[in-house]
């Protein structure tokens, strides 16, 4: 009996990553399976997020009685996980057949194999993470929320973009940037909270120095941002949790005293992308996918909202063999940021015949790879045709999840000639592949976009408050 990876028969395989087998092909095959079996049964799963919002996910699997119906409980394990990191939430209710529930009640449990997202999602929204098994019947419905974000340009605006690799501020006026910057920064390994403080300090002060006053900050950063606090984020992944607890959830309501009190907003970076994608082109609905340390991702709806979904592309798995590379701090294997980001780029290079000094910072490591592939380099050419590969099999497979009309990316990975090569691979697999998603359009922003456009759009996040005033320089 064949495992459920050994269904994905790709027509593309990546010259670096001959294992690759794509969740898109790999669920698709499931499904047909199921369905030509003709008795296929309802698997329905409810996620519960903050303030009682419920996404409900509706699909298929075999009856348990069918020679081939383990095939469910991977199946099941890596739909549960991708729904976790695009939607969210602190309850996971299946309904389907028992020996489905259970699985997944025990991997998803404190002594399972998903510990980490056991942990994560409990410690996201601030209640224990629990499994609950029932019939299809009985799963709630969907009740899902959303909310307006930026699209303010009025004023003299801070904007800044904070990755793990590098920091970016703009001063924008009146919606035009007249001044921006990249700084190259470690904050993973920075243990005390006043490094990203004076840090970002630094970053408003040179921004506010090529305008008469600042009325706003809007920023975006990696991670998970509730009411302008971090909840959990990478880039803080040094600071001991007391100092965590005590000082850097209060982080940007310190900064917004600083600098006077302004109207002041942080989100997730990955909503800022696909704000800045919105923003440029004028449409929607659209997915925002971020490559740079990790892999941010956002959406913008049908009706030009937010919603309260996750939207951590970086955790949710797109690869099913049992061998793909293993993310350092979940441990699971085929997830987004191996694929999406610098670490996709090390992960291959190798591969490709390329060396990296380890003692590099991220940024210069990348750069390494990047100039190889700019003198022609058959081996980093390689690399961005594989991450183009993955990505038009991953869009497929996102699509599952999220109603696209564009899809744009950014990021540091697509500088250069590297964003063309990901765009013309990920345009042949989705051709050949999947037909029917041709309406979908895939671009990447001009260069200078691609680079500092997220801290273009955050600025425009906060709206000003009448006669507020603005903190002068």
């Amino acid at each position: 009996m064949p495992n459920l990876h050994e269904l994905a028969k790709p027509a593309f395989i990546p010259a670096l990553d001959t294992n690759f087998k794509p969740a898109a092909l790999a669920n698709r095959a499931f499904l047909r399976l199921a369905r030509e079996s003709g008795c296929a049964v309802p698997l329905v799963f409810a996620l519960e997020r903050g303030g009682g919002a419920m996404t409900r996910y509706e699909t298929v699997c075999l009856p348990e009685y069918h020679p081939q119906s383990a095939l469910n409980l991977e199946y099941a394990e890596r739909l549960v996980k991708f729904l976790l990191w695009a939607r969210g939430g602190w309850r996971v209710i299946v309904g389907g057949p028992n020996a489905v529930g259970e699985h997944i009640r025990a991997v998803y449990s404190g002594t399972g194999a998903r510990k980490f997202d056991f942990d994560f999602m409990g410690g996201v929204y601030a209640k224990p993470f629990t499994v609950e098994v029932t019939t299809p019947e009985n799963v709630q419905q969907s009740a899902e929320s959303t909310m307006s974000l930026g699209g303010h340009l009025d004023g003299c605006r801070i904007g800044f973009d904070l990755g793990a690799s590098d920091r970016k501020v703009s001063a924008v006026i009146n919606g035009e940037a007249v001044y921006t910057e990249e700084v190259v920064w470690d904050p993973r390994n920075a243990a005390d909270p006043q490094y990203h403080f004076d840090e970002l300090m630094t970053a408003f002060k040179s921004a506010a120095k090529h305008m008469p006053r600042v009325d706003a900050i809007g920023g975006s950063a990696a991670g998970v941002y509730i009411d302008n606090r971090p909840r959990v984020a990478s880039l803080y992944r040094g600071i001991p949790k007391e100092l965590f607890d005590t000082r850097t959830v209060n982080l940007f309501f310190d900064l917004q005293k600083a600098m006077g009190g302004v109207p002041f907003e942080v989100v997730n970076d990955g909503e800022v992308t696909a704000l800045a994608g919105a923003m440029s082109l004028n449409d929607k609905p659209i997915l925002g996918l971020a490559f740079g340390s990790s892999q941010a991702a956002g959406y913008v709806t049908p009706k030009g909202e937010i919603t309260t979904w996750l939207n951590e592309l970086a955790f949710a798995p797109v690869d099913y063999h049992p061998s793909a590379a293993a993310c350092e701090w979940s441990g699971d294997t085929g997830v987004g940021a191996l694929y999406f980001s610098q670490q996709a780029v090390f992960k291959l290079a190798p591969k490709a015949g390329i060396e990296i000094d380890p003692d590099l910072g991220l940024a210069e490591k990348l750069k390494v790879a990047q100039n190889a592939l700019e003198e022609g380099h058959a081996g980093a050419r390689q690399i961005w045709e594989a991450i183009g590969i993955y990505l038009g099999y991953s869009l497929a497979h996102y699509a599952d999840f999220y109603e696209m009309k564009h899809v744009l990316i950014l990021g540091r990975v697509t500088s250069g000639i590297g964003g063309e090569i990901i765009l013309t691979k990920a345009g042949e697999v989705l051709a050949k592949e999947f037909p029917e998603l041709k309406n979908i359009s895939v671009t990447l922003p001009d260069e200078r976009a691609r680079r500092v456009g997220q801290a273009v759009a955050a600025a425009s996040l906060p709206a000003i408050i009448a006669d507020g005033g603005g903190a002068k320089k």
